[in-house]
């Protein structure tokens, strides 16, 4: 009986580990798109500020 008890009082805590490093991961992954974002943001930026001047350098 008393084994059974720990795995009732053990799984809901395992549950709530996992679910804590599921979204600690996501909000982790989520800050680097917003960085790499900017990032892109920035490049596009500069692409018009150069192209305006003249040539284009860069391709997409």
């Amino acid at each position: 009986m008393g084994d059974r008890q720990e795995v009732i009082t053990v799984v809901p805590l395992l549950l709530v580990l996992i679910l804590a490093i599921i979204l600690f991961g996501a909000g982790f992954a989520v800050k680097i798109l917003w960085w790499i974002a900017l990032a892109v943001l920035v490049i596009w930026l500069l692409g018009f500020l150069v192209r305006s001047g003249g040539g284009r350098w860069y391709r997409w």
